[in-house]
């Protein structure tokens, strides 16, 4: 074949993936009717990520040279099959309980192609017409969720071109950065010129409020970007103050109160006060309305981190938990956890419709003054339309529907709690409060030798615990039956130590009674190996405790 001729078949290969669908028999298309027909099912048939090791996994993607032909489809599919889908992790999983991702309900996945197949850019109303409005009245019916607003409110401001009741984002992340963007420029605007400090810059700001810096607090359990927030907003990531929580996990009010008169006594002004609405690693809730009167006190932006326990609002039998949220300046939800949309999801609300006027921003060719484009009120610039997916979960499932999901991964939680509390082997270390709980596997005759031993001991006990613990979880996660994750935390039994601990997040309304019973039954299998006995043989040494089993 010419070079002419390679060129010209290049050309209409290239046209014809572009317009000519696989056929419903090539691989691709076998593989969407498969995923389609039976998704548990086919995830279940077709990943076995875990017989091989991340570093062998590396070798399969190890050539940084782009391919200088085009391929067919059907060969590529074949790669993606043999080497990414077989090798990825099947979080959908029942017994896949250590992060926050759970199972999908089905429709979104013939939903989330459609919405591909749309190619809808959110930043603008030219590049989504009915995709815009969907948009805001989503945003809107998460509002009402939180703030219970009247009707006239939101047909007042839901699709008011100069006011948003919030901005939809890639997550949490990017929702707490949003926040507290908006929080700054208000707190830094001059007679309300919120120009000032985006013109002007930070030191400008400063002198106007005759400060030496700003502060945003937040408890030991906050969410590690908020640091990635105040890094980018120019404060710093040292005065993002870590306040120190109760024994459950909880800001701690007076603690809190201290830290901000030790900030004043220093010259810093608290930009926001963040209470956290199910925090990452133990599912707690700070005080919230404590912290409200507080930030009402000091004059500063209340936030409340809800990207994994918001919907817990939908409960009414367990909404009462995050009372005060209603008073919160802003709120960040996350989609894609507990409100069971694919990944890259998330919102942040604000109780004012014109609060993101303050990070307002225009373009010649888009983001015009006075159109209804979301880029205007956003950070990303470029979207898809991650909202239809919520709308079609909010109409689908209905209020009713995500109260069952809430209200079964709190009962789930609870029972987990409850066989690891009676387990003779298994502390448990935080006790659920929404769905999410720590433990670790301590042998009963390790449990009654700490329970008499001095602080010193108890630390060296602890830190032969640590290490078993990581084991367990290693393995565990390797042998890919069930998993688990592990965390660290203080712990107030323990002197305020740092333990390495399991951590258990249920959210999947797959997982059942008889799967927990298996995740608890093949970690005590798991400390029966050898490693780990003589791990246990070594902490009897220091406990100067008898490990053999009592008749």
């Amino acid at each position: 074949m010419t070079p002419k001729e390679a060129a010209k078949a290049n050309l209409e290969n290239l046209y014809r993936i572009f317009t000519i669908p696989e056929a419903p028999d090539s691989t691709l298309g076998a593989i969407d009717q498969a995923i389609t027909r039976d998704v548990a099912g086919f995830l279940q048939a077709h990943i076995v990520a875990l017989e091989r090791s991340l570093e062998d996994i590396e070798k399969d993607f190890a050539d940084p040279e782009i391919p200088e032909e085009p391929a067919y489809v059907s060969d590529y599919t074949e790669f993606i099959k043999e080497k990414l889908v077989a090798h990825s992790v099947h979080t959908a999983a029942p017994g896949f309980v250590g992060h926050m991702t759970s199972a999908l309900p089905y429709f979104m996945l013939p939903l989330s192609r459609i919405m591909t197949a749309l190619n809808q850019n959110l930043v603008k109303v030219e590049t989504s017409k009915a995709f815009t409005p969907m948009e805001r009245q989503v945003l809107a019916m998460l509002h009402r969720l939180v703030y219970a607003r009247d009707d006239d409110f939101y047909r007042r401001w839901m699709h008011d071109s100069t006011h948003a009741l919030g901005a939809f984002c890639s997550g949490g992340t990017i929702a707490n950065i949003t926040a507290l963007w908006t929080a700054r420029n208000i707190l830094c605007a001059p007679s309300g010129d919120f120009r000032g400090i985006a013109r002007e810059g930070y030191l400008r700001a400063l002198e106007h409020l005759g400060c030496r810096g700003l502060a945003v607090l937040v408890s030991r359990r906050g969410h590690y970007s908020l640091g990635k927030a105040v890094d980018l907003i120019g404060l710093g990531r040292d005065n993002l103050v870590r306040v120190e929580t109760d024994d459950n996990n909880r800001m701690d009010p007076a603690a809190l109160c201290s830290e901000l008169a030790r900030l004043r006594d220093e010259g810093i002004r608290p930009l926001a006060i963040v209470g956290i609405a199910g925090t990452t690693e133990t599912g707690n809730v700070d005080p919230l309305d404590e912290l409200a009167d507080i930030a009402v006190e000091q004059g500063c932006h209340f936030h409340v981190d809800a990207a994994w326990g918001g919907p817990t609002l939908f409960s009414e039998r367990h909404r009462h938990l995050l009372r005060g949220i209603e008073r919160a300046d802003s709120v960040t939800l996350d989609a894609h956890k507990q409100l069971y949309v694919p990944m890259g999801a998330g919102m942040v609300l604000f109780r004012d419709p014109a609060a993101l006027r303050a990070i307002e921003h225009h373009a010649a060719y888009i983001l015009r003054q006075g159109s209804k484009d979301l880029g205007s009120h956003t950070l990303e610039g470029s979207r898809p339309g991650k909202a239809m997916l919520v709308h079609a979960g909010l109409s689908i499932m209905g209020r009713k529907g995500y109260e069952l999901l809430i209200d079964l991964g709190i009962e789930r939680a609870r029972l987990f709690a409850g066989k690891v509390r009676r387990h003779p082997d298994f502390e448990l270390m935080t006790e659920p409060e929404l769905n999410i709980l720590t433990y670790r596997y301590v042998p009963a005759w390790a449990q009654a030798a700490m329970a008499r031993a001095d602080a010193e001991t108890c630390r060296q006990a602890n830190a032969v615990l640590d290490r078993i613990t990581r084991l367990i979880q290693k393995e565990q996660r390797e042998a890919g039956k069930t998993f688990v994750s592990r965390t660290t935390l203080q712990s107030a039994r323990y002197e305020r130590q740092s333990l390495t601990v399991f951590r258990v997040v249920l959210a999947n309304p797959l997982t059942t009674e008889e799967i927990i019973d298996a995740i608890l039954q093949e970690q005590c299998r798991i400390a029966g190996r050898e490693e780990i006995r003589q791990l246990l043989a070594y902490l009897a040494q220091i406990l100067g405790a008898d490990p053999s089993p009592r008749p």
